[in-house]
């Protein structure tokens, strides 16, 4: 019973956070909040920015701009956005814009990115970091030439249940890495042929959309990169109604297994689709990660959103087994940092702005995690013969 209150009340509180005041300049802290402009009318705002927003006291999301002005106005409306734009330059000259939340495409990430870096904005840029390792790697030295923060929003490692994980793995209970499995899969029925996660030349694809999350993910656990590409298999996407010509570009599955250092080995599964038992019962979305070591393993449930709910059970061989749930980060004095009702995104909030101001953020993720990342989703299109998304450079 008290568990399921729990999850009542940290579900109520996440989606509807408290609002707190935003700090204003003063002679001792003359510094004001940070203004936030969305460039895409996006579904993924509210959760990843806008909602996280209105309980840290030094976020203001300021504007949004859109294709269309309508569609601009209708989204800061109903958001509660002073500002809206058509057109998403007209957003980065706004020169009260502060930071940019770059929601757009994948395809489009490179583009928009460089353009707000060149306005002098840090930027939030949503995953997977752009098509190619090509473009991330020039984004980021952009940022790094003209002192500027991006971040990748890979937004489930700032939470502290996946810190905890790591931290049973690092301190040698379960014994030397064998084997890492990290696992993210959908039911059929969440997206139309129509989604942009179909369109090759919009970046999509089940690896780039969902295996972006576990490629990160073994590559954390493992505290390292992939050696090689021992294997892939996948399953294409095909619309309704091509002709018997058409050629698969898109992977609605796909699945690979990769070699690391000290003779580890990783497998990832994603899929936008799993076809329904029996033809119309739906697949339980399968989402976790599972470490397993010498003597024991370690088994993260629900790694991508642990708020909702999540377990971490570590089990070791012959000997017993135990779950533990972690919703706060704690300080060396056993304080809480954070609520237990923060999304992943209100923790990677939280990391991104103490590092846009000066402060040691409490989990970061560098240009090297993101370039890595994108570096084997590449190699695994390749292995795979699809091939990488379409580079713009």
């Amino acid at each position: 019973m008290a568990s399921a209150i729990g999850l009542i009340q940290r579900l109520y509180k996440a989606f509807n956070p408290p609002v707190v005041p935003k700090a204003a300049s003063t002679t001792s802290a003359p510094t004001s909040p940070l203004k936030f402009g969305i460039l895409g009318a996006a579904t993924i705002g509210p959760p990843a920015l806008i909602i996280p927003a209105r309980s840290h006291p030094e976020v203001i999301v300021y504007a949004v701009a859109a294709r269309t002005l309508e569609k601009a106005q209708v989204y800061a409306k109903k958001w509660g956005i002073e500002k809206a734009y058509e057109g998403y330059q007209k957003l980065l000259d706004d020169p009260q814009v502060d930071v940019v939340y770059n929601a757009l495409p994948n395809a489009l990430h490179y583009e928009w990115t460089m353009k707000a870096l060149k306005a002098g904005k840090h930027v939030l840029n949503e995953k997977p970091s752009a098509d190619t390792a090509a473009e991330t790697r020039a984004m980021f030295d952009l940022a790094e030439e003209k002192g500027l923060v991006l971040l990748d929003a890979y937004h489930y490692r700032f939470h502290p249940a996946l810190k905890r994980a790591k931290a049973i793995i690092d301190s040698g209970e379960i014994g030397a890495i064998q084997n890492i499995t990290a696992e993210l899969m959908l039911p059929k029925g969440l997206f139309g042929d129509d989604d942009i996660r179909y369109d090759y030349e919009l970046g999509g694809g089940a690896l780039m959309d969902l295996g972006c999350y576990t490629m990160s993910c073994i590559q954390y656990m493992a505290s390292s990169d992939p050696s090689s590409v021992l294997s892939t298999s996948h399953v294409a996407f095909t619309p309704k109604g091509v002709s018997e010509n058409y050629v698969p570009k898109v992977d609605r599955r796909m699945e690979a297994t990769l070699s690391f250092p000290k003779d580890v080995t990783a497998t990832i599964r994603c899929d936008l689709a799993m076809p329904h038992t029996f033809g119309f019962i739906p697949k339980i979305p399968v989402v976790r990660v599972k470490v397993e070591g010498l003597v024991g393993n370690v088994e993260v449930f629900n790694f991508v959103s642990p708020t909702l709910y999540h377990s971490i059970t570590v089990k070791i061989k012959g000997g017993a087994s135990r779950t533990e749930k972690v919703y706060v980060n704690k300080d060396e004095e056993g304080k809480a940092k954070g609520e237990a009702w923060w999304m992943t995104y209100r923790y990677q909030l939280e990391a991104f702005v103490d590092k846009l101001r000066g402060r040691e953020p409490e989990t970061w993720l560098d240009k090297e995690d993101s370039v890595a990342t994108m570096e084997w989703i590449e190699k695994v299109y390749e292995k795979s013969g699809l091939g990488s998304r379409p580079s713009k450079i």
